[in-house]
């Protein structure tokens, strides 16, 4: 075979797989579509297989890792991120955003400066430029090397494992936005393992438009007077809150379940907010500190 011959069948074979996985991520997609649409209740039934059945007042809640594991690496990087995904935790939490070029990449601030060192926003840069910055010497010089990671990247390392993910939205998407991160998901065939989060109104509509057959999860710092109604709004299977809004409503809790709805909370970090979200009775807890809280979690609340 000659090299020219070689390369077109390398090229042949590209499209054909890329082919594959479209018709496979359509007909997934219709299927599920299906099934929500013939059964009301798959959406509670998918959302249960998601992240258990919800919690009762003293029983553990899952644990996600904040942005990875950021108390042992730099926060959304890989190493953040895998770190997580060697652990016995539930979940890896983690943002998105758009390059100027329309990529997805995975990063908390709507500026770099914290974490890089670069200046400007993220949506300024294109993902060549992007690639350019040092996302790790902020946090140690041992990690001086490590860059701003796409969510492809991201999702390459996740596919392999068994792990959940909690991808977070920043800032207002629209459909076709979405549909950029669905199908790059899709083509990872790892659809059933991701739930999306998202504090935008718009985002969250649109999500629903795009992806409705994803879980979704409502993020709102405290929680309005019927977080059930809001939550039904928009299809949402939890509310992703602070523990401010539980002490200024503790029935939120109960109301929710009632309705078959989770409450999450973040970002908890001490001992004393673990312990009082559990007597609570919360679903999920995200934090910095993964490795200490699932310590705690196996002393405090054992039988997991």
């Amino acid at each position: 075979m000659t090299t020219e011959q070689y390369r077109e069948q390398s090229k042949s074979s590209h499209f054909e797989n890329r082919w594959h996985r479209a018709v496979f991520a359509a007909l997934t997609t219709t299927a599920l579509v299906l099934i929500f649409v013939l059964n009301p209740d798959a959406a509670l039934v998918y959302a249960t297989n998601m992240f258990g059945a919800l919690r009762t007042p003293g029983e553990p809640a899952f644990i996600a890792g904040h942005r990875g594991d950021r108390a042992h690496f730099p926060e959304n990087t890989l190493p953040a991120l895998q770190g997580v995904l060697d652990s016995d935790f539930d979940f890896v939490e983690t943002d998105i955003q758009l390059t100027a070029d329309g990529v997805p990449v995975l990063f908390h601030d709507l500026t770099i400066e914290r974490t890089t060192n670069g200046e400007g926003l993220v949506s300024d840069f294109t993902l060549a430029e992007i690639k350019t910055l040092d996302a790790g010497s902020w946090y140690s010089s041992e990690f001086a090397t490590v860059q701003v990671p796409t969510l492809d990247e991201f999702l390459e390392i996740f596919q392999s494992s068994k792990k959940k993910a909690m991808l977070e939205l920043k800032g207002i998407w629209t459909e076709d936005q979405v549909r950029i991160v669905t199908s790059l998901i899709y083509a990872r065939g790892v659809q059933d393992r991701v739930i999306f989060e998202g504090f935008d109104f718009e985002t969250l509509e649109a999500l629903q438009k795009a992806a409705p057959v994803f879980p979704r999860v409502l993020i709102q710092r405290y929680l309005p007077t019927d977080p059930v109604a809001l939550a039904n709004r928009f299809g949402a299977i939890a509310i992703l809150t602070s523990p401010a809004s539980l002490v200024d409503d503790p029935g939120a809790v109960e109301a929710m379940h009632e309705a078959g709805l989770g409450i999450i909370l973040y970002t908890l970090n001490k001992k004393q907010t673990w312990s009082d979200a559990l007597e609570l009775g919360v679903d999920g807890i995200i934090t910095d500190k993964p490795s200490s809280l699932d310590k705690w979690i196996a002393e405090n609340a054992p039988g997991t």
